[in-house]
């Protein structure tokens, strides 16, 4: 339409196009059409930055972000969240720690997001400490804060700084959401901590009026089936009130196979599948 209407070169059009574009994950067309927009504002960087970025195109946003540097374009707040995910994302802990000195020099150290952008990139790259050191500095935290942090220490499994994070989010007013809920309940499924995590999962409606979703119930049952409780994770799956999917029922027969529970793994197949499942291979 806007080639027909003769408006295509316009500026202020290829600027919309290309953003428009980039929301809607059309990649190529928003490359092209940006390769041939003459004004290229920090806001058209920053379209083209998250929309590979949150496709997973961390390196791609990156290589963006890189010729953003090079055209001397200026960061907004928005500009370094989605760069430290791309680091994130290619656990590249050496180029996110200069972007944490961008973060500072451009003055946006106690912006939110970009406090919680460091966090993510300094724990899934590995460095637990830096990113205990950027949340203890925030002064001002939010549930994604806390869900971020402790999120970095299950997934190395450290549980009791899970747990001590959980109790601060608590004690700040915070109100956990169902993300952390998952962090908690994944920490306790890899720590083995069944006790724990039957007092979480209780504890989400009890105490905080949530129904638990889908992904609660299956961090749930691959906890109780990691332990052998086999018919117990079967049970609370016929007591769901959501439907069950492909990923639950295969931790519940992966439990069955590794614990040798071939009753119960029988009746699951003959439920779900409407056949005979052999769990002895």
């Amino acid at each position: 339409m806007t080639i027909k209407l003769g408006i295509s070169s316009n500026d202020f059009i290829r600027s919309k196009l290309v953003s428009s574009y980039a929301c809607c994950a059309q990649l190529h067309e928003a490359n092209i059409i940006f390769s041939f927009t003459i004004r290229q504002p920090t806001f058209l960087f920053n379209s083209l930055i998250r929309a590979h970025s949150s496709l997973g195109f961390f390196a791609r946003s990156l290589s963006i972000f890189h010729d953003m540097v090079l055209a001397h374009k200026p960061f907004d707040r928005h500009t370094l969240p989605v760069v430290l995910k791309s680091c994130a994302g290619l656990s590249a802990l050496r180029l996110g720690q200069q972007v944490h000195g961008a973060v500072l020099i451009n003055g946006f150290g106690l912006d939110l997001a970009n406090s919680n952008a460091l966090v993510n990139m300094y724990a899934k790259c590995g460095d637990l400490v830096s990113a205990r050191k950027v949340f203890d500095r925030m002064w001002q935290r939010n549930e994604i804060t806390f869900s971020t942090m402790m999120k970095g220490y299950g997934m190395h499994g450290k549980c009791e700084e899970v747990f001590e994070l959980f109790d601060k989010l608590v004690d700040a007013g915070e109100r956990p959401d169902g993300v952390t809920f998952t962090t908690v309940l994944s920490a306790c499924s890899h720590g083995g901590l069944i006790d724990k995590g039957r007092e979480y999962f209780e504890m989400m409606e009890v105490r905080f009026g949530m129904k638990p979703e889908l992904h609660h119930y299956t961090c749930m049952v691959d906890m109780l089936g990691r332990v052998g409780q086999v018919e117990e994770a079967e049970k609370l799956i016929w007591r769901m009130e959501v439907k069950p999917d492909q990923v639950l029922w295969r931790a519940l027969l992966a439990a069955c196979k590794t614990h040798g529970k071939v009753e119960v793994a029988e009746r699951v197949a003959e439920r779900v599948y409407g056949k005979e499942l052999s769990i002895a291979s």
